[in-house]
């Protein structure tokens, strides 16, 4: 084989393009280069510069993908915030997890386009989502955001009754107690919408900064199905508090049973679809301890419970209730101060119908234990459900407060109307 010498001239010549190479390298690899020389001995690494720049971006993925909230947000909706999209690609994986590395399950939609959790998230928490997708090509894009969820702090909800799905009396209103004070009370209503199938008229009414009810001008019409939507994610309701729920409620009304209770005759008329049904024997409160008169909610059923006069104000000189039964039977709530209609079985069997003797509550003739399916107290109990309504007459004591309890039938409706924000 043929041995070439290189002479010094060619190996200075190599040498020097060698260097030349390698400082082109050197400026190709880096971020930004400095300003060229006056000279513009820079201008061919500028142009293969750009040249580079201009083919790795023509082989990068078109995949444009997009995390919401935003990177770094804070307050964000615990519902409808958290969500990932590509536009021009398809997504191949989304991991999201909390900022302990603890895992939050979500699904990829069909087409491949989106991404969400499968459950609401939870407040005062830190998320990370990492997020890649493919091109038409099969080029990799990859997105990462962290963001954290709306505080307890700085976000209210509302509590409401009656629950979704259920079959309630003709009286039941849509309850919605805020766990935080509304300032805002128009916005918040805004955000609430109750309508039924029957197309009556649903106002809403404030009793305080925390508590809204809403119902027709009469009771709901039998087999009618009313709706309860709540869009209150993301209202302020309260300067630096904000909603978070998003949802939808639906129950139904069920027969028209109204029950009225006479307490000077002493009786309690059952009527369904404004047809007696039953005429009931009862003992209401004694002269010195008055029950309530009005439009009563049954809002509870206990089929036994305890009853202590000490949380309810009857106190003896020693401080303790007045009475304490540990086993009253088929007990119903009329208010939240403590009016019930009830079982009893200590009573002697002659005062129904004949003496009013308790403290306060309606009591029907009943059996300890209650499970004698036979009694008075059992029938009305069975035939009973949450939501219907008990009318109370002829005590001698005030009309119940609209507010105790769910009666806010004693409130005419030009009152209840204007009890209204909007």
């Amino acid at each position: 084989m043929e041995k070439r010498v290189m002479t010094d001239g060619k190996r200075r010549r190599g040498l020097t393009a060698a260097s030349a190479l390698l400082g082109g390298v050197l400026v190709l690899s880096a971020c930004s280069g400095g300003d060229a020389d006056a000279s513009g001995g820079d201008s061919g690494n500028n142009t293969a510069q750009a040249q580079v720049d201009e083919a790795a971006a023509k082989k990068s993925s078109e995949a444009q993908i997009k995390i919401t909230p935003k990177d770094g947000s804070t307050n964000a909706s615990i519902n409808n915030s958290a969500a990932v999209t590509v536009s021009k690609g398809t997504l191949t994986e989304v991991k999201m997890t909390t900022a302990d590395g603890t895992a939050v399950s979500g699904r990829i939609s069909d087409d491949k386009k989106s991404w969400k959790p499968d459950a609401q998230l939870e407040r005062a928490t830190t998320y990370k989502v990492t997020a890649t997708a493919e091109d038409s090509e099969g080029r990799a894009a990859h997105e990462n955001a962290s963001f954290t969820t709306v505080s307890p702090s700085n976000s209210f909800i509302g509590t409401f009754t009656p629950d979704d799905g259920t079959t309630v009396g003709v009286g039941m209103p849509v309850s919605i107690n805020f766990d935080k004070a509304i300032t805002n009370k128009a916005e918040v209503q805004k955000g609430v919408t109750v309508s039924t199938t029957s197309g009556q008229e649903v106002a809403c009414h404030w009793f305080n900064a925390n508590r809204m009810d809403c119902r027709p001008e009469n009771y709901w019409q039998e087999g009618s199905t009313v709706t309860l939507k709540l869009a209150l994610d993301g209202v302020e309701g309260a300067e630096g508090v904000y909603g978070v729920q998003q949802k939808t409620v639906t129950f139904k009304i069920g027969r028209n049973q109204v029950s009225y209770v006479d307490a000077k005759t002493k009786q309690m008329k059952v009527t369904q679809d404004g047809k007696t049904v039953r005429t009931i024997p009862i003992s209401a409160g004694s002269p010195e301890n008055k029950t309530y008169e009005g439009q009563m909610v049954i809002s509870e059923k206990f089929k036994e419970t305890r009853m202590n006069g000490a949380t309810v104000g009857f106190t003896d000189d020693d401080g303790k209730g007045e009475y304490d039964i540990k086993d009253v039977p088929h007990a119903m709530r009329l208010s939240t101060s403590g009016t019930f209609i009830h079982g009893n079985y200590w009573g002697a069997k002659s005062i129904f119908g004949s003496a009013n003797t308790s403290h306060g509550c309606v009591g029907l003739a009943d059996t300890k234990g209650a499970n004698d399916p036979n009694t008075p107290g059992a029938w009305f109990y069975d035939n009973s459900i949450i939501g219907d309504v008990v009318v109370v007459q002829n005590t001698g004591d005030k009309t119940i407060a609209p507010d105790n309890g769910l009666n806010g039938w004693n409130m005419d409706w030009e009152q209840w109307k204007a009890g209204s924000a909007l």
